[in-house]
């Protein structure tokens, strides 16, 4: 077997240009009881039409975007408690991909602090449904 040595030097770029990896998961069954008991009131509060419409109202679905939501509020240092739900985006592109886009404080903080490309893979279970988000800035 022969073992190739990499030179450090050539991830540097990588290094400057990661700024943050954040995580977070929530039980589904929090977001079907907050739909059971706002309806609307719940659902207009947290996400956009265009997620709503990706999502087809699904409470699986419907939860790993404020899991995304919340990782964002971590990676911003705010919570999502600090910007409004529908500020942190999560629509998907034709193929099904999650695209975040950030809107009115989310994004100037995101701005900055440098941030400048987002990406977010969601995932779930019966039960949980998860996310994680990397940023990139300068």
């Amino acid at each position: 077997m022969t073992r190739q040595v990499v030179d450090p030097a050539a991830f540097d770029s990588w290094r400057a240009a990661c700024c943050a990896v954040e995580i977070d998961s929530i039980d589904i069954q929090r977001i079907e009881d907050g739909i059971a008991r706002l309806g609307e009131r719940f659902l207009n509060r947290f996400f956009t039409a265009a997620e709503r419409a990706d999502c087809l109202d699904k409470p699986h679905r419907l939860a790993a975007r404020i899991a995304a939501k919340e990782a964002v509020g971590k990676t911003l240092g705010t919570g999502i408690g600090d910007v409004a739900g529908k500020e942190i985006e999560i629509t998907n592109d034709p193929r099904g991909r999650p695209i975040l886009t950030l809107h009115g404080a989310a994004a100037k903080l995101a701005a900055d602090m440098g941030l400048i490309e987002w990406d977010v893979s969601l995932t779930h279970t019966d039960t949980t449904a998860s996310a994680v988000v990397v940023a990139l800035g300068h």
